[in-house]
């Protein structure tokens, strides 16, 4: 208890250092909802991670347009496509640096031979960097690509080619993802001889448009322009800080105060407030998330149907979005938000029905008085914005069907990896897409290939793999979205989530803030921003 009391007021002790620099017309600072639990995109499926290395340090061979799904060169210029989709050969940019900071110094500019380190660490557990250093990379993994990249090669050292096992019809989407950010061999080949391979995970060095420069954990992250960069256009600021302020309050009063000029994750109670101010403008768009509850359908009772048939037809979902998302959440009842193509509207809960779930709970044996453990997070997200108050709303409906409900919370890094351990019986998480795909919600989310990634659920169910895998590699549009959506009735049918709502994004950032896009990936992009002096 005390040291979330004591947190706003140590950052906001921090921040008085920065005041100064952030009155400075090409300094934006960013007031961010969380710590980053690290710098190594591969590592991470949260946007917090994201935001602090990917969408920063890194580029990636192919990327999005700002504020769009619609894919764009990156590090590669063009790519090509054999006719039977299993060889994509990328053509690379030329003459892009790595960035120069007081612990690496680059000898020469990007070439084919970092896309294969890149990707050979994800491929092959024996080599040298990953035996150094192991990591997890669950992205990689939960979608497949360490069985469908056969292997990676270098042409010359411009170009690389990728040959697949199989048909992956979003590949190219895919390689846009955080996940897939190129690292530098030649930083990677001294951390391995200076035996510092975790080094990658702190000290990132990537050819993006801001240069990592330090990183002080719950108070800041700070970078410099990169003066180099390939795409000049892109780099607007002379400093970007990053000011992690887990109080939604705090950070409202921050960005109304010029402390900073962009914030994340506001209230919904806030919203109005901001508007209201002439200093303030508030971004907003329908959003590509979904806010759910995970059932780890390994865990007694809740790997029985009947059980999570029960909880979910026991929680009254409109007064969970009336409470907590206000005028900035729609019911969801599909494990797809609406626009994902594939959604199925056909789809529709089963009706909150107290009494009939009291039934169930006794059918499969299970005794008043039983007691789940609910994992809230502490964070606000795009997908909710108060897991905490949807927590207690959740514990008091299932307290109306003899179940008690155990909140519990951690740090939002703890929570994830103690999620992906699977020590959670539910959990209340969300997921904003991230690259335009349904296979980046059904594969990712509910596949057996993600059960040790960002499955929560630990569900794993052979009949909905089948059509998931199946789907992903056509290149059939109307067959994939037949097969999506028999795998969406599936999946409503096991019940190993329980959708709640699909949230409106809001973004407040200060009216001297300029060209800023709001990502429909959930992710908080900083290159192209400027300030108006």
């Amino acid at each position: 208890m005390d040291r979330f009391t004591l947190k706003p007021l140590l950052i906001t002790l921090a921040l008085t250092a920065i005041t100064p620099i952030a009155n400075a017309a090409t300094t934006l600072v960013y007031c961010s909802e969380a710590s980053p639990a690290g710098f190594d995109p591969s590592q991470y499926t949260s946007g917090t991670d994201f935001d602090a290395s990917a969408e920063t340090v890194f580029n990636r061979l192919t990327q999005f347009k700002r504020g769009g799904t619609e894919i764009e060169p990156g590090l590669a210029t063009k790519w090509d496509v054999s006719p039977d989709g299993l060889q994509y050969t990328f053509h690379l940019r030329q003459n892009v640096k790595f960035h120069t900071t007081d612990y690496f110094t680059p000898t020469r500019t990007f070439n084919a031979d970092d896309v294969l380190f890149t990707f050979q660490r994800l491929l092959d557990p024996d080599n040298d960097f990953r035996k150094a250093y192991p990591a997890e990379s669950p992205y990689f993994t939960d979608m497949g690509l360490n069985t469908t990249i056969k292997s990676v090669e270098k042409l010359d050292e411009n170009t690389v080619r990728f040959n697949l096992n199989n048909v992956d019809a979003a590949f190219v989407q895919n390689l846009a993802m955080s996940f897939a950010s190129v690292q530098s061999a030649e930083y990677a080949a001294q951390l391995l001889k200076e035996g510092k391979a975790a080094d990658l995970n702190q000290k990132p060095v990537g050819t993006g448009p801001f240069v990592f420069k330090r990183y002080q954990k719950d108070a800041q992250i700070r970078y410099a322009a990169n003066k180099d960069y390939w795409k000049p256009e892109d780099v607007k600021l002379d400093n970007l800080v990053f000011s992690i302020t887990p109080d939604a309050a705090v950070r409202l009063q921050k960005l109304k105060t010029g402390e900073c000029q962009v914030s994340g994750y506001p209230r919904p109670a806030d919203i109005e407030v901001m508007e209201k101010d002439p200093n303030l403008r508030v971004l907003k768009q329908a959003g590509f998330n979904l806010g759910f509850l995970a059932y780890n359908t390994t865990h007694p009772p809740l790997d029985q149907l009947k059980v999570r048939q029960a909880l979910d037809m026991a929680i009254d979902k409109p007064a969970i979005i009336k409470a907590v998302y206000q005028s900035a959440g729609q019911l969801a009842q599909n494990a797809l938000p609406p626009a994902q193509w594939s959604f199925d509207p056909n789809i529709k809960d089963a009706p909150h029905d107290p009494a009939k779930a009291r039934a169930l709970l006794k059918e499969a044996g299970v005794a008043p008085g039983t007691t789940i453990n609910l994992w809230a997070m502490t964070v606000q997200r795009a997908s909710n914005p108060n897991a905490r108050m949807s927590a207690q709303m959740i514990q008091q409906d299932w307290e109306k069907i003899g179940i008690k409900a155990n909140i519990v919370s951690y740090e939002w890094g703890e929570y994830i990896k103690r999620a992906k351990n699977g020590e959670h019986d539910a959990m209340i998480y969300g997921w904003t897409g991230d690259n335009g795909d349904p296979d980046n919600w059904l594969g990712v989310l509910y596949s057996c290939a993600a059960v040790k990634g960002s499955n929560y659920a630990k569900w794993c169910d052979p009949a909905y793999d089948k059509l998931v895998q199946q789907a992903k590699v056509s290149t059939d549009k109307s067959q994939r979205v037949k097969l999506y959506q028999q795998a969406q009735l599936i999946l409503k049918q096991q019940v190993p989530i329980t959708p709640i709502a699909n949230s409106t994004v809001f973004q407040p950032l200060r009216k001297e803030v300029t060209d800023f896009k709001i990502s429909p990936f959930g992710l908080t992009p900083f290159y192209g921003v400027g300030i108006n002096k």
